[in-house]
């Protein structure tokens, strides 16, 4: 495990993602290639919270899935290249599970570990916990896609 300790500035280095629709803030407990955990604080000023339910708000599933993908693209992108890569997309999300709402207020921990890779290709495990509760899990992969021909 590193040290190492990415920012919001510098997940921005390696994601294409912006807000809105960036959903990590902070990746830490780095192990290059195999895992790492990353940080998302849940505020009600994001723009879902409208629709999603205007009464009592809730993050939408998706996007705990997506953030847990975010998370493990960002350790891709930095155990592989280093520096501004390519784009990530997603190839399948499979054993999705929600257990408890994520709610504004919450800080969401998002452990993401490597279960395969196949050139391209990925396939991670992820979990998103307010504190030590489990609220999602799921198991995604993704291809790197480094923007040329083909």
């Amino acid at each position: 495990m590193t040290d190492t300790v990415l920012d919001v500035e510098q997940i921005k280095q390696l994601l294409p993602h912006r807000a809105p629709m960036l959903f990590v803030e902070k990746l830490a407990d780095i192990v290059p290639r195999e895992s790492a955990t990353g940080y998302k604080a849940v505020s009600i000023n994001e723009p879902w919270f409208m629709g999603h339910f205007p009464d009592k708000a809730v993050m939408p599933g998706v996007l705990i899935v997506e953030a847990m993908a975010q998370t493990a693209g960002a350790l891709v992108v930095h155990s592989v290249i280093g520096k501004t890569g390519p784009a990530v997309y997603f190839l399948t999300i499979e054993k999705a599970r929600f257990r408890k709402p994520v709610v504004p207020g919450d800080l969401l921990r998002m452990p993401v570990k490597k279960l395969a890779q196949r050139g391209p290709v990925w396939k991670f495990e992820g979990q998103a916990f307010v504190g030590d509760v489990l609220c999602a899990e799921a198991e995604f992969s993704a291809m790197i896609h480094d923007g040329g021909a083909g």
